[in-house]
């Protein structure tokens, strides 16, 4: 099973307030991440994170923390994401700043682009490629950037302009439809599309 996640932003005070969370302390929040993360997730499971596990520094807390989060992990670096401890690399499969991976649901194929950054342009994003990313949390900023992108079509854009719709879906965790759990690329489209 594959499962995709963003913005964690484990170790982070001001994240609770910033992102409105449901949390009264951090560590209430890393025992929610911590339960819903390991009620899904195998360890035969991969995990895409987009990005922003944690705020810089912390380093033994969160190794420990990271450790215990079942699944191969593979992480799209955010701008907090700082991997230069070797025993933080080892904890995933793969680092990476951009990546373009295919997910299947039931027969059918799809073709996914996965960055932590919102981008507006993306390789076959006319034909059906869809974008996961992170970073913009739940703001006037994400809204912006769907709107735009919803314009770029309704305008025929150039590479764009044979689009049924551009998808480009926000996993960070904070949003109601992730609920800080990993998601299949299924849950993500079917609670996308009740909004």
């Amino acid at each position: 099973m594959k499962y995709y996640i963003s913005d964690l932003h484990l170790f982070h005070e001001n994240a609770i307030a910033f992102d409105h969370r449901p949390f009264a302390s951090l560590q209430e929040m890393h025992d929610m991440i911590l339960k819903n993360w390991n009620d899904r997730v195998t360890n035969g499971d991969m995990v895409y994170i987009l990005g922003d596990v944690s705020m810089r520094g912390k380093k033994e807390e969160l190794i420990a923390f990271v450790a215990q989060l079942k699944g191969r992990k593979v992480l799209i670096k955010g701008n907090h994401d700082d991997v230069s401890d070797y025993r933080y690399q080892q904890l995933f499969h793969e680092i990476c700043d951009y990546k373009e991976m295919h997910d299947t649901i039931g027969k059918e194929h799809y073709s996914l682009v996965l960055s932590h950054y919102p981008i507006f342009s993306w390789r076959n994003m006319g034909r059906g490629r869809i974008l996961l990313y992170g970073h913009t949390h739940e703001s006037e900023e994400d809204r912006f950037y769907q709107k735009c992108l919803s314009e770029m079509r309704a305008n025929d854009c150039r590479h764009v302009y044979e689009a049924e719709e551009l998808r480009a879906y926000n996993v960070g965790c904070m949003r109601d439809y992730m609920n800080y759990t990993p998601r299949t690329l299924e849950e993500i489209l079917n609670s996308r599309r009740k909004v």
